[in-house]
């Protein structure tokens, strides 16, 4: 489920990497992030409209893996 403002879709492949889950999870300044306990990724839908915009998790992730998607622009 998708906030009001934003949207945030990770490849399925990087949701599974620990390694790359708890990157993500380190570098977002607002916890969109977090960790299962198994150790993979998972997004804090709470907290998907607290995005400031930084792009350190796109910039962190393999190329296209991770989309910010703003709901509020029209195509």
């Amino acid at each position: 489920m998708a906030g009001m403002f934003i949207d945030v879709v990770v490849a399925p492949e990087v949701a599974k990497d620990k390694d790359l889950a708890a990157k993500l999870t380190e570098v977002c300044p607002v916890a969109i992030f977090a960790v299962n306990g198994n150790g993979t990724l998972k997004i804090a839908e709470e907290n998907l409209d607290e995005c400031v915009l930084c792009d350190l998790c796109i910039e962190a992730a393999p190329s296209g893996s991770v989309q910010v998607k703003k709901l509020y622009e029209t195509e």
